[in-house]
């Protein structure tokens, strides 16, 4: 097909061309929602088929296909689509280029509105710092800058003028003064009524004093202060100025003045007070500032506080005799009692001065400028004298009670007072009902702690407080220091010398206690306290120790005396810990704990383990039956010590952390005493066994040797017996010293039980050995049998150690031993085998003979404890044992 073909249909529909023509298309064919392209591609074909039917002849018949009408129809329409393309992107780069020019002109817009608002904000600047006179435009002043500038010009000639007329009134004033003496100016300014006319009157009069200070130094350096020729006030007199006399005279110009300053303020005064009484706030606040700008305020403040009513009320009050109950005061230096709260007449002050500074605090905000400096005052007043007098009477009334109710007063006292502070702080005062200011909680904090310096100087409050303790203590122990006092001092053992020195130190202390008692060093009320904490009923029982009787409980240390005195010592830190400084806790913790130790751990449980070491030392010698009376002695010891180094560990040290050294000194003395204390104890634990144990084998040594040799008339009497007398000596005096035992030590811990083992290792041990001693005898072997049998029951009934009681334990031996004496050779020679058997086939031995030699032997001391010579040495003393066949068992041991 030619390139130049046309695709525009035809104008001539008659005129037919040579060639096929396709179907005319354009761009909106394609651009159109309904086009479709297999649709399009069907109509293009469909118009080739068309064509080509309209083409055969019915002579021509089935021809072949030929396929270049499509072939040229589709060339075509490509053809056409790529022109169409063409055109497309032709419009595409044209419409392009205007989208960039319309972006180009719209940032060129952008840019300049940009720089005009600029110019814009910048102009507005320019106009606002003219307006505000911070800006010049141009080198010129603006026109805001020009009425602010005159108006300061106008404010500053208008102080000029005010200086210039006050500098003229004073000039006025002083030449008056000078020359005429005469303060007439001042008085008709004073006079005016004005609050601001006697603030001007007050600023004037000490300029003046100022200028004659420099000007009339003659007026100044007399000492009379009065010229010749003046009047009382300092003036010259009418007449002489009516005689002309009152040229040339020198006036003293110092006293006219101070004159006039002396009238001046007294006016004041005498106005505040009146608007005072009136309750005129406003007119009391004016005469306020006139006489703060006049000489600081200090004499207004002194009357306000002065002639307050309160203090006018008060001081008739503050001055009474501290009365109350004479039962309040007993309580009060009893250390048994609850603590009572704060005197009666303390309370009713403290209470009425709570209520008496919210009121005022409220007149002085709205009748001082200065208020807080008034309420200072104000507050000063109220702690330092009224509150600080009526505190130390009564505390005097206190101290003149004990030295207990002192310190119980002093704690009462300071802890009220401090709940005051603390409500007047939370009221805010001035700044009612805002948070108070930071000047006045200062101020009040400084007036509670003056109030309470002069009883925590230095170390005297802690050293108030040991003897205080030391003193209850002392008289709470007098009949246990007494009694120990009176015990035997000779040294008869090493223990007892240990001893004699702690019981010196007991008659040392009890003599001197006695001679504070008797002394009028103590009050009465505290006197009478400290006799009936010391069981004495009067005075005059001083006078005669030796007249006191006492019993054995007053020997044996008291748990509840223990409990009495940790008690005051908890009270005495908890009132350390309010009053005292927190940086002198440790050391003050210290101090008590050394007062502790000493008392309680040397004088009290020490001397109780001293004593009761002495009367196990008595002892030792095993004359007779040992006498455990002084165990309870050791229990109670041992409970009270666990309470101390209870209390110690839990209340004292622990508050002296803060102070390393300190507390490394305190646990160095508690361990110290400690160990001191277990040894004593462990060596009365061994007394214990060693006097029991001596006392067993001192019974055991008056066994009879017929007791296992009965005589063959005495068969049938011996059968009946269930033991030997010396069996059941022992046998009683075990089960009591058992009772006496699980009674008197403490019931926790081990310490029962392990003594308990120890005794009855100690008697197997002494059983053992005592039937190695003794020929026994057919008969007599069945009493061995009963005894031992009697002997393993009553010990294997104790609370001992398992290993030592239990099935196959230490204590079977005994069995063991018995059942030697009594069985047959036969019998014996099998269990010998028996023995052999189980050895052999427990271990494995390289020599038989000698594992067959030792099976029997083997296997009692393996389940019992008995070795083969123990075991030879028991059959060996057989009556019988010199017959064949126990000489064959004796051979094969």
């Amino acid at each position: 097909m030619p390139d130049d073909v046309s695709i525009t249909p035809p104008l001539n529909a008659t005129s037919r061309s040579v060639f096929p023509k396709g179907l005319s298309f354009t761009l909106d064919d394609f651009s159109s929602r309904d086009f479709i392209v297999k649709e399009f591609i069907e109509a293009l074909s469909e118009s080739a088929i068309s064509n080509r039917r309209s083409s055969i002849t019915p002579a021509a018949g089935n021809q072949p296909f030929d396929p270049k009408p499509l072939i040229r129809t589709f060339e075509h329409a490509q053809r056409r689509l790529g022109e169409i393309s063409g055109d497309l992107e032709i419009r595409e780069n044209e419409h392009s280029a205007a989208v960039r020019r319309a972006e180009a002109q719209h940032s060129q817009n952008l840019n300049t509105l940009g720089k005009k608002l600029k110019q814009t904000i910048e102009s507005f600047q320019q106009l606002d710092t003219s307006l505000n006179g911070a800006g010049l435009s141009g080198g010129e002043l603006a026109t805001g800058n020009m009425a602010v500038e005159t108006g300061r010009r106008l404010e500053e000639l208008d102080r000029q003028r005010r200086r210039a007329l006050d500098a003229h009134f004073l000039l006025e004033c002083w030449d008056g003064v000078n020359n005429r003496g005469d303060i007439t100016l001042l008085e008709n300014l004073r006079r005016s009524g004005t609050g601001e006319a006697k603030v001007r009157s007050a600023q004037i009069a000490r300029q003046l004093l100022r200028i004659s200070q420099r000007l009339d130094t003659e007026s100044w350096n007399e000492p009379g202060g009065r010229s010749a020729g003046l009047s009382g006030n300092g003036s010259i007199p009418a007449d002489d100025y009516m005689n002309g006399k009152g040229h040339g005279i020198k006036r003293n110009t110092r006293e006219i003045i101070e004159k006039f300053s002396e009238t001046l303020e007294n006016d004041l005064l005498k106005q505040f007070d009146d608007f005072y009484r009136k309750a005129n706030f406003e007119g009391m606040k004016d005469c306020a500032t006139v006489l703060q700008d006049f000489n600081g305020g200090a004499s207004v403040i002194a009357l306000f506080v002065n002639q307050h009513q309160f203090f006018i009320d008060r001081s008739q009050l503050v001055a009474e005799e501290i009365g109350g109950d004479p039962e309040a005061w007993e309580m009060l230096a009893d250390p048994d009692a609850e603590p009572l709260k704060v005197e009666p007449s303390l309370q009713s002050l403290v209470d009425e001065v709570k209520v008496v500074v919210q009121e005022e605090s409220a007149i002085i905000r709205r009748a001082f400028p200065y208020y807080e400096q008034v309420l200072g005052k104000f507050l000063q007043r109220v702690f330092q004298q009224s509150i600080q007098q009526r505190l130390e009477m009564v505390l005097e009334k206190a101290n003149s009670a004990s030295s207990l109710a002192f310190l119980r007063s002093l704690q009462n006292s300071r802890s009220y007072i401090s709940t005051l502070v603390d409500d007047l702080k939370s009221h805010g005062l001035t700044e009612h009902p805002d948070p108070i200011s930071s000047q006045t909680a200062l101020v009040l904090d400084q007036q509670l702690e003056d109030l309470f310096v002069p009883y925590f100087v230095g170390s005297s409050y802690i050293e108030r407080e040991k003897r205080t303790l030391e003193e209850l203590y002392t008289s709470l122990l007098f009949k246990f220091t007494t009694f120990h006092a009176r015990r035997k001092k000779a040294a008869t053992t090493f223990i007892a010398s240990l001893s004699k020195s702690g019981t010196e130190l007991l008659s040392s202390a009890r003599d001197a206690y006695l001679s504070r008692l008797e002394s009028s060093e103590f009050p009465p009320t505290q006197k009478r306290m400290l006799l009936q904490l010391a069981g004495l009923r009067e005075s005059s029982d001083l006078t005669r120790p030796t007249d006191i009787k006492l019993t054995e409980d007053d020997g044996i240390p008291s748990i509840a005396y223990a409990k009495r005195m940790l008690k005051w010592l908890a009270e005495a830190v908890g009132r350390g810990l309010e009053l005292s400084m927190n940086s002198e806790t440790p050391k003050d913790m210290l101090a008590l704990l050394s007062l502790l130790l000493s008392v309680m751990g040397e004088g009290f449980i020490e001397v109780s383990l001293d004593a009761a070491l002495e009367a196990a030392a008595s002892q030792e010698t095993g004359r007779t039956e040992p006498d455990f009376a002084y165990l309870p002695s050791i229990r109670n010891a041992i409970g009270i010590a666990n309470l101390m180094i209870m209390c110690i560990n839990t209340l004292l040290i622990p508050l002296a952390a803060s102070s390393i050294t300190v507390r490394r000194e305190m646990e160095k003395k508690t361990n110290l005493i400690t160990t001191r204390i277990e040894e004593k104890i462990n060596s009365l634990e061994q007394k214990v066994i060693d006097s029991t144990l001596t006392w067993v084998g001192k019974l055991l040594s008056s066994q009879k040797k017929n007791d296992f040799r009965p005589k063959e008339g005495d068969n049938a009497a011996w059968l009946e017996k269930l033991q030997t007398p010396t069996c059941a000596l022992i046998c009683t005096f075990l089960t009591r010293t058992h009772n006496i035992v699980k009674t008197s030590l403490p019931p926790s811990g081990s310490n029962i039980r392990q003594l308990l083992t120890e005794i009855v290792l100690g008697a197997r041990n002494l059983l053992l050995e005592h039937f190695k001693r003794f020929v026994v005898n057919g008969p007599g072997g069945l009493m061995v049998t009963k005894d031992m049998t009697q002997y393993t029951g009553l010990l294997k009934s104790w609370d001992i150690e398992e290993q030592v009681k239990g099935p196959s334990g230490t204590l079977d031996v005994l069995l063991e031993v018995g059942n030697l004496f009594v069985i047959g050779s036969e019998a014996l020679r099998e269990r010998i085998r028996g023995g052999t058997t189980s050895t052999n086939s427990g271990r494995t031995s390289n020599n038989t003979g000698a594992s067959t030699g030792r099976g029997l032997g083997a296997t009692v001391q393996a389940e019992a404890g008995l070795s083969v010579q123990e075991v030879r040495a028991y059959v060996s003393r057989r009556e019988d044992s010199n017959t064949a066949a126990l000489q064959n068992v004796l051979n094969i041991l």
